[in-house]
């Protein structure tokens, strides 16, 4: 084991401590992030260490997951202010490369690609958005190799895909995947949601008003379910509902209507100028 927090920003460094945890004897996790962290991921973190000898974190805002006008540039950048309170988690290693790091060839040739599943939901709404996240977290996989990776289950489309790909590629890697982390009053934790002004948070709540009214509705069928989360941004002006979607837990794909048993409620809205997401597991019929 070390002792205290070790920031890491090359690849090689990286391999080598971590190569001299494994002598001893230790298991890795793997916490990726982009930063600007918050208690859902510091729950991430802690249930890393629960699992694992030894926590790598990485930060790393990824420009192959951001499309033309989204929020790359202005994505909040917390380095300093993360490293501390990783530290206080006890987390060993920070990875925190760079872009000409993990891209030096600057153009990716090379990438994954997610697949029809990854062109619905975010993938419809963020061409390409997929096929980078998933490109990244192959090679933070192949730079750390750790035994169990964590993820937040408010990333559902995410989760899956993350999944069937280590599943599809043979990848040894645990998946753990870890529940939302909501505020008191149900808005889900997200780094996006510091741009949200006291109004514009008041009216992100209609997110998570949309998945209990769904959930409320869930007995009554499918049809109920789409059309009682919808009926949630009906007075709320300043919320643009993207989509609200019920799909399969095991293959992703839109439920029909007759469908029976557990589902997800997948749920996208602009707020202001700022793109949230959630989603809850229901049980139809």
């Amino acid at each position: 084991m070390t002792t205290g927090t070790r920031v890491v920003s090359t690849i090689a460094e990286l391999r080598g401590l971590l190569a001299e945890q494994r002598a001893g004897g230790s298991s890795v996790a793997l916490v990726p992030t982009m930063g600007a962290l918050h208690d859902g991921h510091f729950a991430l973190v802690r249930r890393a260490r629960e699992l694992a000898d030894v926590v790598v974190v990485s930060v790393f805002v990824n420009p192959l997951q951001f499309g033309p006008g989204e929020d790359l540039d202005r994505y909040p950048r917390t380095l300093d202010a993360d490293v501390t309170a990783l530290a206080g988690y006890g987390v060993e290693f920070v990875f925190a490369p760079s872009a000409d790091v993990m891209y030096p060839a600057g153009q990716v040739e090379t990438t994954i690609a997610a697949g029809h599943i990854g062109t619905l939901y975010e993938g419809a709404s963020r061409p390409g958005h997929f096929d980078g996240m998933l490109t990244v977290v192959a090679k933070l996989l192949n730079i750390v190799q750790p035994d169990v990776v964590e993820f937040g289950q408010k990333d559902a489309q995410q989760v899956f895909l993350v999944s069937r790909m280590l599943r599809e590629f043979d990848v040894p890697t645990i998946v753990d995947v870890v529940p939302t982390v909501r505020e008191a009053d149900g808005l889900a934790l997200s780094s996006r949601n510091r741009y949200l002004d006291p109004s514009q948070r008041a009216a992100a709540l209609t997110l998570s008003e949309a998945l209990r009214a769904a959930d409320a509705a869930a007995g009554d069928g499918l049809a109920e379910v789409l059309a009682e989360g919808a009926a949630a941004f009906g007075d709320h002006d300043d919320v643009t509902l993207d989509y609200l979607v019920v799909v399969d837990p095991q293959t992703f794909l839109p439920l029909g209507d007759d469908a029976t048993g557990d589902a997800v409620v997948l749920v996208a809205a602009r707020v202001g100028s700022t793109r949230l997401i959630d989603n809850a597991t229901i049980s139809l019929g």
